[in-house]
C-alpha cells in the first residue's frame, strides 16, 4: 500500500479538514459515549480537528500523528483557538502511550492508512478494560457538477484512476463506507460492534476553498509538487467562478467495545 505524505500539503490540510458535521458529537452522546473527564487518544490526529471537538466536551485528549508538518499545524491551531491539547509524534502501530490508560481511542479518516493488525494490537494495549474504539470516516459525495468536473480533471493526473484511499482500494464491498474485511478483524481481536451509523451533511465552499480541499485529498497529496501544481491550476480554470457551492457529504461512524 502506497504511503501518502500529507505533510507536503499541511497548510491546505489545516484549512480544509475542519468539515466535521456539527451533529457528530451529539450523535455519540445519544449512544452513551460521554467525553467529560474521559482519557482519549486520537490516532492519526492530523491537524487536530477531532481532538478539538472532544476537548470542547471536556475530554482529556491527546493527539497522535506521524507527520511533523501536521503536528505543527495542530499546535498553531491550538494557540489560535485557545486550546491546550497535547500532541505528540507517533503512529497507530506505535503510539508511545502508556498501557491500559485510555477510556476511548478514536481514528477519523485514518484507519485505512494503518497497518491494521499492528494498529489493533496497539489500540488493545493502550485501552482500559471495556474501552471504546470509535472509527470515523467522512468525505464529499459524487453528483454535483463541481464534483464531477473535479473528477474529470484529476483523472488526467492520477495514474491508475481515482481509486479509494489506502486499504479501501483492496476491498470490493463496504458497509456504510467501511470495507467488510474490517469487521471480522475487529471481532477476532476482541472488539464487539456496538453501533454503526451514517450522518448526512453539507459543506459550503468558495472556489478557493474547494481547490484547497482537493489539494489535501490523497489523490493529489501523492503527486509530486510540479504535477500537483499543474493539476490544481487546470482545476481552477475548469471550475465556474460562481459560488459558494453546497457539497453533500456523509460521515460514517463505527463504535466498538473491547471485551473484558
Amino acid at each position: 500500500m502506497k504511503e501518502i505524505d500529507f505533510g507536503q500539503v499541511a497548510n491546505s490540510y489545516a484549512n480544509s479538514r475542519e468539515d466535521i458535521p456539527a451533529t457528530l458529537m451529539d450523535s455519540l452522546l445519544l449512544r452513551n459515549i460521554f467525553f467529560d473527564g474521559k482519557k482519549v487518544a486520537d490516532i492519526g490526529a492530523g491537524t487536530g480537528a477531532l481532538t478539538r471537538k472532544m476537548a470542547m466536551r471536556k475530554a482529556n485528549v491527546v493527539g497522535i500523528e506521524p507527520s511533523r508538518e501536521l503536528l505543527k499545524q495542530a499546535t498553531v491551531l491550538n494557540q489560535l483557538k485557545n486550546f491546550t491539547i497535547p500532541y505528540q509524534q507517533g503512529t497507530a502501530e506505535a503510539t508511545g502511550l502508556d498501557d491500559s490508560q485510555y477510556d476511548i481511542v478514536t481514528a477519523m479518516r485514518a484507519w485505512h492508512w494503518f497497518d491494521r493488525p499492528k494498529a489493533i494490537d496497539e489500540v488493545k494495549r493502550i485501552l482500559k478494560a471495556n474501552g471504546t474504539l470509535i472509527v470515523i470516516d467522512s468525505g464529499f459525495l459524487s453528483g454535483p457538477l463541481v464534483v464531477e468536473k473535479t473528477f474529470e480533471v484529476l483523472t488526467k493526473y492520477v495514474k491508475g484512476g481515482l481509486v479509494p484511499a489506502g486499504s479501501k482500494a483492496e476491498s470490493s464491498m463496504r458497509i456504510n463506507g467501511f470495507p467488510v474485511e474490517w469487521f471480522p478483524e475487529w471481532e477476532k481481536n476482541g472488539f464487539e460492534l456496538r453501533d454503526l451509523y451514517k450522518l448526512n451533511y453539507t459543506v459550503s465552499f468558495t472556489k478557493q476553498a474547494w481547490v484547497e480541499r482537493i489539494e489535501s485529498v490523497s489523490w493529489l497529496a501523492g503527486l509530486d509538487k510540479a504535477d500537483r501544481k499543474q493539476a490544481l491550476e487546470e482545476l481552477e480554470k475548469a471550475l465556474p467562478d460562481q459560488g459558494p457551492w453546497v457539497i453533500p457529504h456523509d460521515c460514517n461512524i463505527c463504535i466498538l467495545r473491547l471485551k473484558a
